[in-house]
């Protein structure tokens, strides 16, 4: 991968949290803000190659009508983080966005929190990848790098593995060179078998040249750092600010 090739997709989730502080019980409202719709579109102007939403279970942030609203509004592509549940399965066959990152979900957690366990998830992760992927829809396992979790990712048909850089992002020094490491491995044996290599969870503009060892990668998913950033240069800003330290990947 040259100079430049390195994608960025913007999760906006965070931007949905605000709006809910104020109309979780007013979703309708023509004063709803910020708008979930406006925020995508302000990221796609900055240059963003993907938007990504989280469809939780308990409905925490994004909800289902801003999903559909964004699959039919946008230009680029729509990226729908989802755990492996029945009902979130029937509403990514219906939208048909253009990926989908299997992740973990617990309803204590804050944020995600770690990566999936496909290792022990292999028959249940199998069927639904092959239901997406049969709709037309890209399936990607967010995933430890642990070389199980890649082999398991691969076997059960998936196309991409996005790595979580929260150990990573935590860890500083000798810690955070020892992540990069078990980075650098997962995303070797990723490609060697096939997948396309992503990554998230925790990346700034400061800790992403940290990140510049792991090879072969081809997408970052960030969200909360950009919309941090936004309160005080604006979101177009923020994703510029984000373009401008990937267009320093080499690989």
């Amino acid at each position: 991968m040259s100079q430049n090739n390195l994608l960025l997709g913007v999760n906006i989730d965070h931007v949905v949290t605000l709006r809910q502080a104020r109309y979780r019980t007013l979703p309708d409202s023509p004063h709803a803000e910020p708008s979930v719709l406006a925020s995508a579109l302000a990221a796609e102007a900055a240059g963003a190659h993907s938007i990504t939403v989280h469809l939780r279970a308990d409905r925490r942030h994004i909800q289902d009508v801003d999903v559909y609203l964004l699959r039919k509004s946008i230009g680029t592509k729509l990226n729908l983080e989802m755990g492996n549940t029945q009902e979130i399965l029937d509403i990514a066959l219906q939208v048909r966005p253009d990926f989908v990152c299997m992740v973990p979900e617990n309803r204590e957690e804050v944020t995600t929190e770690g990566g999936l366990d496909v290792a022990g998830q292999r028959e249940s992760l199998r069927r639904t990848v092959k239901a997406l992927s049969d709709n037309g829809t890209r399936v990607s396992m967010f995933i430890d790098p642990d070389l199980e979790q890649v082999r398991a990712s691969a076997e059960i048909g998936a196309a991409m593995i996005e790595l979580h850089t929260g150990t990573f992002a935590n860890h500083a020094g000798a810690e955070r060179a020892a992540e990069v490491e078990r980075l650098c491995a997962a995303a070797e044996l990723g490609h060697t078998l096939g997948l396309q290599i992503n990554a998230g969870h925790g990346l700034t503009t400061k800790n992403l040249p940290d990140l510049w060892p792991v090879p072969h990668l081809a997408e970052l998913n960030i969200g909360h750092h950009l919309v941090s950033r936004a309160i005080f240069t604006g979101l177009q800003g923020a994703v510029r600010e984000m373009l401008a330290v990937m267009a320093t990947y080499h690989n």
